[in-house]
């Protein structure tokens, strides 16, 4: 008995539209290919504890984020290579950085 991996497509503009709808605090791109937030926590060690429990959750997900950290502040931008674009990974991990933003920290806006 073999697992079947589901087949990875590209979102439409309309429902990456319709998907970063559900999250709070992302902007897509205007090109439609990526989402991205920035994150702010009241110091590097709080941003770094963030950036490792994503990291963990993007390595099992088997999904990776483009990120950047200065000081409090991350940036996560979020697309999927391998459909040139944006997929349901992107979401699912967007959704997983959000929950593990509030446990980590995050300053509100």
């Amino acid at each position: 008995m073999s697992a079947t991996t589901p087949v990875l497509t590209r979102h439409t503009h309309e429902q990456a539209r319709q998907a970063i709808a559900t999250l709070v605090g992302w902007a897509l791109a205007e090109d439609g290919l990526s989402i991205e937030k920035t994150f702010r926590f009241a110091n590097f060690s709080e941003a770094f504890g963030f950036m490792t429990r994503v990291a963990l959750a993007a390595e099992k997900a088997d999904h990776h984020p483009e990120w950047s950290n200065i000081y409090g502040r991350v940036t996560v931008r979020l697309t999927t290579h391998d459909v040139q674009g944006l997929s349901e990974r992107d979401f699912a991990l967007a959704a997983k950085a959000d929950a593990l933003a509030l446990r980590s920290g995050v300053l509100a806006k």
